[in-house]
C-alpha cells in the first residue's frame, strides 16, 4: 500500500512528462517534414533533367512544358505552409538550363517552408530563419550529351540521301 504522501505522485510525474514528449515530438516533426520535401523535389527535379535532355529538338525547345511536369510531380507535397509555402498560386520556382543539344542539364526548384512554432522562433534567434520560414532549394543535373558522342546538331538525326 501506498503511504498518503506518495499518492497522485504519477499524475504529477505525468503532468511533468507529457508537455516534454509532446516538444520533442513536435521537433522531430520538422526534419521529417523537411526531408519528405526535399525527396520529392529531388525526384521532381530529376525527372525535368530526363525530359529537357531527351526532348525532341526538331520541334523548339520549350521550357514551360518541362516546368509543367516538374510542377505536376511536386503536386504530391501538400499545400499546406508547413510543407511549403503556396501563396494563392503555385509557388514553386522551377529553374531549367540546358537542353537536349547542350552537354548538361541542370534543374533547380526552390520553395519555402514555415516551421513549427517552437522551431520558428529557434530560427529567428539562431538567424537562420529571419521571417519564421525556411528556403529550401534543390538541383539536380544530368549529362545531356556524353563528351565521348562528339559535337553532332542532333544525336538522332542520320545522313539522309
Amino acid at each position: 500500500m501506498c503511504s498518503r504522501t506518495e499518492r497522485g505522485q504519477s499524475t504529477v510525474e505525468a503532468a511533468f512528462l507529457l508537455p516534454v514528449l509532446f516538444v520533442l515530438m513536435l521537433m522531430l516533426l520538422q526534419p521529417g517534414i523537411i526531408l519528405y520535401d526535399r525527396l520529392v523535389m529531388r525526384s521532381a527535379a530529376a525527372e525535368g533533367c530526363r525530359l529537357a535532355a531527351t526532348m525532341c529538338q526538331e520541334s523548339a525547345f520549350d521550357e514551360s512544358v518541362c516546368c509543367d511536369v516538374v510542377k505536376r510531380r511536386l503536386g504530391a507535397v501538400p499545400p499546406n505552409d508547413l510543407f511549403h509555402m503556396h501563396e494563392g498560386t503555385c509557388a514553386w520556382d522551377v529553374h531549367i538550363e540546358g537542353d537536349a543539344s547542350s552537354n548538361r542539364v541542370t534543374v533547380t526548384i526552390r520553395n519555402r517552408v514555415r516551421l513549427v512554432p517552437l522551431l520558428d522562433a529557434a530560427g529567428v534567434l539562431l538567424g537562420i530563419a529571419p521571417d519564421g520560414c525556411l528556403d529550401i532549394e534543390v538541383s539536380e543535373t544530368c549529362v545531356a550529351r556524353p563528351d565521348w558522342f562528339g559535337g553532332y546538331a542532333d544525336p538522332w538525326e542520320y545522313e539522309r540521301k
